[in-house]
């Protein structure tokens, strides 16, 4: 069972995290097709399509972290490797899972991606959602785990108060991704009701949730924000929220624009501030470290030279694991040997013989034996 306690730990900044829902007929088929795609185009050096049961008895030979396991729920195992740069590699784990029952929404099928690069990650790199989803709003992938909320797009806050508060609640302690509300000073145009994460660098662009507050809505969504969370949405301006627990760093004025134009122009102050909060170290969620974990113990998609590097690993542990049953055979015939030599000692030599029972005493009387003795008085030479 998933924990919702938050970990310790931060995000590693090499890794790009994210969790969501897919609510189409056929998530996997999407899946296998975007990178069968990008494969075919040399976006990707290769992928590999797994079931979740055989590729954990794959790892499984010896004693592992559990929390490497994909879960008794999943449904597929997709694993992706591409070069962002010259001399970086990104491997990458996405994992599907059966669906769980939403308030009033469609099922779906909720899926969780790891990604991690060997040095440290770049805004400017492709997106990983995209490396195993079609960027199309065709397909809809981009459903986060909270209901009612997607990526890609402008999400308009409840109107209710207790759906708003609830929805702050949800976003900041379950969601993997960086929230930011945005209150329009007047009803906007069709350009400035575009999502403004379509400006954000790739690799940020699907880490980000664009929530919107109606010109009517300014001060429900100030008195939710500032109860739930402890930060105020100015009139016409925009906040980027803090999850639970806050990071490191934060704090409430830093991350506040004053006015932000919703007039389809880039937002630069606005934009940089997200950039700002998401190069903070993040706090990692149980949930999320399960998956990076799950990502570094149990990968498969091995190079030629990551094969042979394995290969050599498995045979020094089975030589070690060979060896320390040899040890161990050894050690219970010296201790068979000592506890003979003992005996003989004990015994002089001689083969130790177990003494008989004691039989079981006869009563000192019984009719039998007076009648016998009183006859024998009567007994003599001339009788």
């Amino acid at each position: 069972m998933a924990k919702r306690n938050p970990s310790s730990t931060t995000v590693p900044d090499t890794a790009w995290l994210g969790s969501g829902r897919h609510l189409g007929s056929d998530a996997e088929r999407d899946v296998r097709r975007n990178l069968i795609a990008l494969k075919a185009a040399g976006v990707i050096d290769d992928f590999l399509d797994l079931d979740p049961v055989e590729a954990a008895r794959s790892t499984d030979l010896f004693p592992r972290d559990e929390s490497a396991d994909p879960g008794p729920n999943a449904r597929r195992l997709f694993e992706a490797r591409w070069r962002p740069a010259d001399g970086v590699t990104v491997r990458a784990q996405l994992t599907t899972y059966e669906a769980e029952q939403r308030r009033g929404e469609s099922e779906g099928v909720t899926w969780v991606l790891a990604a991690e690069a060997e040095r440290a990650w770049e805004a400017g790199w492709p997106s990983p959602a995209t490396v195993f989803w079609p960027d199309s709003d065709q397909v809809a992938w981009d459903h986060e785990k909270v209901p009612g909320v997607r990526l890609r797009t402008t999400n308009h806050l409840p109107k209710d108060d207790g759906e708003l508060r609830r929805l702050l609640r949800e976003c900041s302690r379950q969601s993997w991704f960086v929230h930011v509300v945005v209150h329009e000073a007047m009803t906007p145009d069709a350009l400035g009701r575009r999502p403004i994460t379509a400006f954000l660098p790739p690799s940020l662009r699907h880490r980000v949730v664009e929530h919107r507050a109606t010109p009517e809505q300014a001060l429900i969504a100030d008195f939710a924000l500032k109860r739930e969370l402890g930060v105020g949405l100015p009139r016409g301006g925009a906040v980027v929220l803090p999850p639970t627990p806050q990071p490191p760093g934060y704090e409430p004025e830093r991350f506040t624009v004053r006015a932000v134009f919703l007039d389809g122009t880039e937002p630069v102050e606005l934009l940089g501030k997200i950039v700002e909060f998401a190069s903070l170290p993040q706090p990692m969620r149980a949930d999320a470290e399960r998956a990076l974990t799950r990502l570094r113990q149990g990968w498969h998609l091995l190079t030629p030279e990551e094969e042979l590097v394995h290969a050599r690993a498995m045979v020094t542990r089975y030589a070690k694991a060979l060896e320390a049953m040899t040890a161990s055979c050894d050690l219970y015939r010296e201790a068979a040997e000592s506890a003979v030599a003992a005996l003989a000692e004990a015994t002089g030599g001689a083969p130790a013989v177990p003494r008989p029972a004691p039989a079981a005493a006869e009563p000192e009387s019984s009719p039998l034996k007076a009648l016998t003795k009183t006859l024998s008085l009567f007994r003599g030479p001339n009788r």
